[in-house]
């Protein structure tokens, strides 16, 4: 449930932050004829988000035996790259209303009012339909590691979109930077966990070999298919008995999300100095 949650109100919230810097904007700037424009960016964004969920579901129902045990740890292993993009980008994003209130603004003196709608409907449906197709992705390979549960995705979502209401509609202050720093560190964990299932699914399929298999096994201590140990194997990737290779892949990634955190921490001090 937690990490249905998490995804879900992770990326609503970075669609719902869009939407609402773009409003709150357009009522500071007295531009409310432009709301119905950021609806209808909603609404499609949202439509095309349901189609490709759709298409992705057909797609993979296509699959099966080694085929679909490949497919599977594809579609993990690219869930967890976006995560790790998604995350990366939104620990640089020090003054994302200002930089969305500046698309807008562009948008709006656009000399022609059709390239206004337009703009500010293309900024807000691909906000949208990123998030929406993400999440698509994201679910996928969750359900494929330890199953989606809807009452977790669904507050997520409500949570996501009642947080970017509060902070940019209502007089209510909500640190941003704080919520997203713990989040991130839940879904590195997260992510780190999808490499290593993926990484298991390919050993499945026999397209690699886990090189000691299994590396330990611990599951009479702490059952991965027990109430705590599905619980960590669904939110942090938990195994009871990782092969080798799945345990390096799980290591590797947390040195390299590592470096890369220390990286857009050093930029920050070079820009703030």
């Amino acid at each position: 449930m937690i990490e249905s949650f998490l995804v879900t109100s992770r990326e609503t919230l970075e669609a719902s932050l869009v939407v609402g810097i773009v409003l709150a904007y357009l009522n500071k700037t007295n531009n409310q004829s432009y709301k119905k424009t950021v609806y209808y960016g909603i609404f499609f964004g949202l439509i095309a988000s349901i189609l490709s969920a759709f298409l992705f579901t057909v797609f993979a129902d296509g699959f099966e035996g080694g085929t679909e045990e490949i497919f599977e740890g594809v579609t993990m292993l690219i869930g967890s790259f976006l995560l790790t993009t998604m995350i990366l980008w939104m620990m640089q994003q020090r003054h994302i209303a200002k930089e969305i209130e500046g698309k807008v603004e562009r948008h709006l003196m656009s000399a022609q009012p059709l390239f206004s709608h337009l703009g500010i409907f293309m900024l807000i449906f691909v906000a949208v339909i990123r998030e929406g197709i993400e999440t698509v992705i994201f679910l996928n390979a969750l359900n494929y590691a330890s199953g989606v549960n809807f009452i977790g995705g669904t507050l997520g979502i409500i949570a996501a979109v009642a947080v970017g209401y509060l902070f940019f509609i209502s007089t209510k202050k909500i640190n941003l930077k704080k919520l997203f720093n713990v989040s991130s560190i839940l879904l590195i964990l997260f992510a780190a966990g999808l490499v290593a299932h993926g990484i298991h699914e390919f050993e499945e399929a026999g397209v690699v070999s886990g090189i000691i298999a299994p590396l330990f096994d611990i599951n009479h201590i702490l059952n991965e298919k027990g109430l705590v140990g599905s619980f960590l194997k669904g939110l942090f990737g938990y195994n009871g008995n990782p092969s080798l290779l799945e345990a390096m892949a799980y290591l590797a990634y947390l040195g390299v999300i590592f470096y890369l955190y220390k990286r857009v921490e050093s930029s920050r001090i070079k820009v703030s100095a």
